[in-house]
């Protein structure tokens, strides 16, 4: 989610690979999304009330601090504090990261890393401020008690229930992946390496047990005893078998930060199979942003999902920076991306979208939630994307 920096090696290769083409404006792009997140402030005196989506009225949908999203917000404006180094975006940033603080003693989710390590994490790697570090290495124990060594996985959910109605009590969703890369930083800066153990442990069994032949990936896995897996099931998917988007975003994300923190090409090699199936595939649309659900079945006519293409574009800077015979459709198809993410296709016009940054996510179609609405976590990923872009032409420059 939030390490940025690129081996020497790596920014030959992408010396190499880049095509000559007419720069994405950064500056541009995230004096943009300033102009909103000023609106999105002063919309938002209260900080128990986090910026989420839309309601379908059209009213902004806010959420509380145990919301898995309550820390992308803050995570967003320490990102701008970033790109513009302007105090008052490091000054709301540190408000926002705060208000989440109580959560660090949240044992009743796997979700700490998006609300702890998003906000936190990046405050701490922008000011080095030492309560940011306390609360976060609090969060990662919080987190480690949902591992279970005899099953090896993190639980996500404390149950789930299926489309059928049978119940599972040990539910694991690839989202999960997501949270590793905080318990990898928990790890170095503490010094407990079962922080790191349990993290490779998971990322093992779920590349065992959450992919297809074809390295697209199941939402949910429900695990018995002994980690048996009793069923492979979706939630916010269309279907079981289906792909969903956002879900093969997360898998190609998580992995390719485990390459990053283990250097174990098992990681590197997943993560490039999860990319070509996500690049490769006849219903992506020529724009590079995925429909919710690769195999929806009103496809062209199903709504697409920004927020998929911004965690995928991230992550696919990234993976480009590690080679492979693929590096350059890599980072060509991330550039594809944020370019599509910037144009007025799916940026919103200031003052509008309830003053996110990006129309056109869907957050969880089968419940009729969240559907063709702007998502906090869509922003937060394409501001990292571009700064992840604008990090790589400067070091090539």
């Amino acid at each position: 989610m939030i390490k940025r920096s690129i081996s020497i090696l790596s920014l030959v290769l992408l010396t190499r690979l880049a095509p000559a083409q007419t720069p994405i404006d950064v500056k541009g792009a995230f004096a943009f999304a300033a102009q909103q997140y000023e609106g999105m402030l002063q919309s938002h005196p209260d900080t128990t009330k986090f910026p989420q989506s839309t309601n379908p009225d059209g009213s902004p949908r806010d959420m509380k601090s145990s919301w898995w999203c309550s820390g992308f917000f803050g995570g967003s404006l320490w990102y701008l504090f970033e790109q513009t180094g302007d105090p008052k975006w490091k000054e709301a940033a540190h408000k926002w990261t705060m208000a989440v603080a109580k959560e660090q003693h949240n044992t009743g989710t796997h979700d700490l890393g998006f609300m702890l390590y998003c906000p936190f994490g990046n405050g701490y790697r922008l000011t080095k401020n030492p309560q940011y570090r306390t609360i976060m290495l609090t969060g990662a124990q919080s987190l480690s008690t949902r591992f279970r060594p005899d099953y090896g996985v993190i639980k996500s959910w404390n149950s789930f229930k299926d489309k059928a109605g049978e119940k599972y009590d040990y539910p694991v969703i690839i989202d999960n992946m997501m949270n590793l890369e905080f318990l990898f930083w928990a790890a170095r800066e503490s010094g407990d390496k079962r922080l790191r153990d349990l993290s490779v442990t998971h990322a093992n069994q779920t590349l065992k047990n959450h992919f297809r032949p074809d390295a697209s990936s199941y939402h949910v896995i429900c695990y018995g005893d002994g980690g048996k897996v009793l069923a492979r099931r979706t939630h916010q998917g269309y279907a079981d078998e289906s792909a969903w988007a956002r879900g093969q975003a997360w898998a190609l994300y998580g992995y390719t930060t485990m390459y990053r923190e283990t250097k174990d090409k098992t990681y590197l090699q997943q993560a490039q199979r999860i990319a070509d199936f996500f690049l490769n595939h006849p219903n992506l649309p020529a724009d590079k942003i995925p429909y919710w659900d690769f195999n929806a079945p009103g496809i062209p006519n199903e709504e697409r999902d920004a927020s998929a293409g911004a965690i995928a574009s991230s992550a696919l800077l990234e993976l480009s920076t590690y080679g492979g015979p693929s590096a350059k459709k890599y980072y060509q198809s991330a550039v594809q991306m944020l370019e599509s993410l910037s144009g007025p296709t799916y940026r919103a016009k200031v003052g509008e979208n309830n003053h996110f940054i990006l129309k056109h996510s869907v957050g969880h179609k089968p419940g009729k939630s969240e559907i063709d609405v702007p998502l906090v976590y869509a922003d937060y990923y394409y501001l990292e994307a571009l700064l992840r872009y604008d990090a790589l032409r400067k070091k090539r420059s």
